[in-house]
């Protein structure tokens, strides 16, 4: 339509342009024609940590953070982490369908049969200190794959693309379940073809010396709907830094490792062990209202609370905190749960916290839901990562087939010295003084 477009003046030069818009967005590119003058570069926009700027077209992933909407291909995530099972889940991120059953049969005989790691990666582990973090662990072995399947670098052919993610979704389980063994001394468990994907996780996490690995239920079925929640979550840290790094034709073993150091960092993957820690120190239910008051006075932090997408209650949220109940259901209740119910009912009634939208996040509950079934804190990101290789398959797979997508490569401001006269060595410590 005629009224789709932005007129800009350049009040330097009190020239106007015309430029389209579609979908809500001008094209940046479009502003380089904005000049004063035939040596002008034209005018960039300035975005810090992207936090205006759209760097793709997807249709995996849909959030409305005003409204705590949040759908993968057009399903809100509540019905599908009622209905779905995580590789369902995943078979719709990357495939852009629910599958029918015969689809879904062949999905999970392909990621369960791609479970087992090259015996390789045993020696690779036992190249750690016994004290190696398990993300650290699981970075560097997800990227030593890529020794492995050299193949893989032809990442323009659809059939070895689609074969490298049944690699990856079967065999980040193993990978997390060896690290944390590692990290224990304990042996290494073998992937059981006959158990779910979340259940053969389990199994090779806490086995011992029983002959079948029988998961609870209850828990099995928890962990398959954090990995749903955990699966997506469009243009985060992780995904920015899978589409970036795969644009070059990296790899996606080297592409998935560099999103999951991305995801290692504590502003990404560790909020949820932070919530832990403040649960801690709040150490009883009792204690919840003097902890408020010293956050509204500056001297703490509500960590779990509030979003940079989401100005509302965070959809994952809810089901994470109906999900934490079957699970505290199953091994006992824990005094942390209580508190966290306490510390979201005050905070969602004071105006202090309601005014500045800071509602309860999918952290808030998560790392209390892992902790409850024995997963220690240090597992929390490599649990994180294992459904999100999934999400940042999607995302790699869709950047990698769209046509206007190029190596990314941001422009910046500089800021620095202009052209400078160089100085000899001899010379420089005079040049200072007389500065």
């Amino acid at each position: 339509m005629a009224n789709n477009t932005l007129t800009v003046t350049d009040n330097r030069t009190g020239t106007s342009y015309t430029l389209p818009i579609e979908h809500g967005t001008i094209r940046t590119m479009d502003l380089r024609q904005i000049k004063t003058g035939p040596e002008d570069f034209g005018l960039m926009g300035y975005d810090p940590a992207f936090t205006n700027t759209a760097s793709c077209r997807s249709s995996v992933t849909y959030i409305d953070g005003d409204r705590g909407i949040l759908r993968y291909r057009g399903y809100p995530i509540e019905v599908l982490a009622e209905h779905c099972s995580f590789l369902e889940v995943a078979y719709l991120l990357v495939w852009g369908e629910l599958p029918t059953q015969a689809q879904m049969n062949d999905w999970v005989y392909q990621i369960t049969h791609h479970t087992m790691v090259h015996e390789t990666v045993k020696k690779l582990l036992e190249g750690f200190r016994y004290n190696a973090h398990p993300m650290g662990m699981f970075v560097s072995t997800v990227a030593a794959l890529s020794t492995l399947y050299p193949e893989a670098k032809h990442v323009e052919d659809a059939e070895i693309r689609k074969h490298q993610m049944f690699r990856l979704i079967g065999k980040v389980p193993t990978i997390a379940a060896y690290c944390y063994r590692h990290s224990k001394g304990y042996p290494y468990v073998y992937p059981d073809n006959d158990l779910s994907y979340t259940g053969n996780f389990m199994n090779m996490l806490w086995r011992m010396m029983e002959p079948k690995y029988v998961a609870n239920p209850v828990l099995e079925r928890a962990l398959d709907i954090l990995f749903i929640l955990h699966a997506d979550h469009e243009q985060n840290c992780s995904a920015n830094a899978m589409r970036s790094v795969g644009s070059a034709l990296t790899d996606p073993y080297l592409t998935t490792a560099a999103a999951a150091s991305a995801l290692a960092g504590p502003l990404h993957g560790g909020a949820n062990e932070a919530v832990l820690r403040m649960l801690d120190e709040i150490g009883s239910k009792q204690n919840v209202p003097a902890y408020i008051k010293r956050i509204k006075e500056g001297h703490s932090k509500l960590m779990g609370f509030g979003h940079r997408v989401y100005k509302n209650y965070d959809p994952r949220a809810k089901i994470i905190k109906w999900t934490a109940e079957r699970v505290f259901e199953a091994t006992g209740r824990n005094t942390k749960l209580d508190i966290a119910l306490e510390l979201e009912r005050i905070a969602l009634e004071d105006e202090y916290f309601v005014k500045r939208k800071l509602y309860p996040n999918v952290d808030f509950y998560s790392g209390i839901i892992y902790q409850a079934m024995g997963f220690l804190p240090e597992m929390f990101t490599v649990m994180f990562a294992i459904p999100r290789t999934a999400g940042w398959l999607a995302q790699w797979n869709e950047m990698l087939t769209d046509p206007e997508q190029k190596i990314a490569r941001p422009r910046q401001v500089y800021t620095g010295e202009q052209e400078r006269a160089f100085v000899p060595l001899e010379k420089r410590g005079a040049v200072a003084t007389a500065r």
